[in-house]
């Protein structure tokens, strides 16, 4: 992994726009984001825990929009019932940016017969919902980054096939990668992958889920890179991102990478919406932060790094 870190400045001085479902946006306007979260999702893995209730989504945004978020970032890929035919009259009923998600996650998430229609054409498939619009959508909804995903400790040939094509529909779009790291796992695999062998700039990669993993080194390590690191889980009951998410964001404030952090909720079961959701970013995770570390970084993290994260040149728009 390269340790050289590209300048994101084009992102806040006018370079870029933010893909959401209602059109292209300037950085500046989008506000305070949940980088990473769902409001619809679908998978045979989680039998009985679909998110497929538009009226719940908009419950959760619109609590979201009164604690004061104006953005959320929806990882749900193609085939996993992403809800992008409610995706653009969300955001016009609750006024909150809502970018959506092209990409594939692992194999076991999907019906075997529907992943062999597709391979022969991921990277095109990506590529017009990045500038096209979504297959699932009414016309001119677009996605506005690509998500993938990674194996246990391993990059299996469909994470392969799959990386292959989400890079070749960055290097047409310009769009960011966004990639699940089963229990935080594989990052370094992943960006040898994207970054090393298909020359994708590190800094267009988002790497999620880290924090399943705690260690430390490893972290300052990935933040080194120039990659974006997406601390993510606080609305999932009983789980261990919680209590290591403060111990992380220290080591990396403190090693010199408050630039390279994103929060977000990471809401995929109907049980786990019950529990705070995105909200709970603003109102607990968001002023400890400032109690701790000093007023306005969760400016930074929830404000001005999403809008970095996320910004698409405008040559490519």
């Amino acid at each position: 992994m390269s340790a050289a870190r590209p300048s994101t400045a084009a992102a806040t001085t006018g370079g870029g726009v933010i893909r959401t479902v209602l059109g292209d946006l300037d950085p500046a306007e989008f506000g305070v984001c949940d980088a990473h979260d769902h409001l619809f999702l679908r998978s045979p893995r989680l039998p009985g825990e679909e998110l497929d209730d538009p009226a719940a989504a908009e419950r959760v945004l619109r609590a979201f929009a009164a604690a004061g978020g104006r953005a959320l970032v929806q990882w749900t890929p193609y085939g996993m019932g992403r809800g992008a035919s409610a995706l653009a009259g969300l955001s016009r009923a609750t006024g909150v940016h809502l970018v959506a998600a092209t990409g594939l996650h692992q194999a076991v998430h999907y019906e075997p017969e529907l992943l062999a229609g597709l391979y022969d054409g991921l990277a095109e498939l990506f590529t017009a919902e990045l500038t096209t619009g979504l297959r699932d959508a009414p016309a001119g909804v677009r996605a506005g980054l690509i998500k993938v995903a990674g194996d246990y400790h391993d990059l299996g040939p469909h994470t392969r096939r799959v990386m292959a094509a989400a890079a070749e529909a960055h290097h047409a779009t310009g769009a960011p990668i966004a990639v699940h790291h089963e229990l935080g796992t594989a990052a370094p695999d992943v960006l040898d992958l994207l970054c090393g062998q298909y020359g994708v700039p590190a800094h267009r990669v988002i790497l999620g889920h880290l924090n399943r993993l705690p260690d430390l080194r490893l972290h300052r390590h990935l933040a080194d890179s120039g990659a974006y690191l997406a601390l993510d889980g606080p609305s999932r009951a009983h789980h261990a991102t919680d209590h290591h998410l403060f111990d992380t964001v220290a080591a990396l404030v403190e090693a010199g990478h408050v630039d390279r952090l994103l929060l977000g909720g990471d809401t995929t079961t109907r049980t786990a919406r019950h529990s705070p959701g995105p909200t709970h970013l603003l109102t607990s995770v968001g002023p400890r932060l400032d109690r701790e570390f000093g007023p306005g970084l969760s400016r930074r993290l929830l404000v001005t790094n999403p809008a970095e994260a996320l910004a698409v040149p405008r040559s490519a728009a």
